[in-house]
């Protein structure tokens, strides 16, 4: 049977990106992205419903989202859904829904942020990557063909 694991979602980050690193130098950061849904009801009544994702990028691209964004940035991710299940050190089983990030775009006319607050002048070529479709983003790529 066929399978496809596949995320995008455009959405404003809820907090500060939150990088670590693993014993192994490895870079990780976590993000979440809140996405809105404005609809009627069958009342007439209009409704907004929020969904809050947690997502986690590894390597440069999570370096560089670390970097250029902070709290309320809008960014459209592309990525795959992850199921984490552990256990408390009381016994009790948690789990998680998160999406890994394979790639991102930039919103907002090309204009990032630092994690000072103010704005940098972004160009694609600073990040290896090409300009995004749609005008205006730029976007990075998980794959072999970009030298991160």
């Amino acid at each position: 049977m066929a399978q496809f694991n596949r995320v995008f979602l455009m959405g404003n980050l809820t907090r500060d990106p939150q990088q670590r690193f693993l014993p192994s130098g490895q870079s990780v950061v976590e993000i979440g992205i809140a996405t809105n849904r404005k609809y009627t009801a069958q009342n007439g009544e209009k409704r907004e419903e929020v969904t809050f994702v947690d997502v986690e990028a590894w390597g440069k691209q999570g370096e560089v989202i670390a970097k250029y964004f902070k709290k309320g940035n809008p960014i459209f991710i592309e990525g795959r859904l992850k199921f984490d299940s552990w256990q408390t050190k009381e016994g009790e089983k948690r789990s998680k829904l998160r999406v890994v990030l394979e790639r991102f775009e930039f919103l907002g006319g090309g204009q990032g942020r630092t994690q000072e607050g103010g704005s940098a002048d972004l160009d694609p070529s600073d990040f290896g990557v090409d300009s995004g479709a749609g005008g205006g983003g730029h976007q990075a790529d998980a794959s072999g063909d970009i030298p991160f």
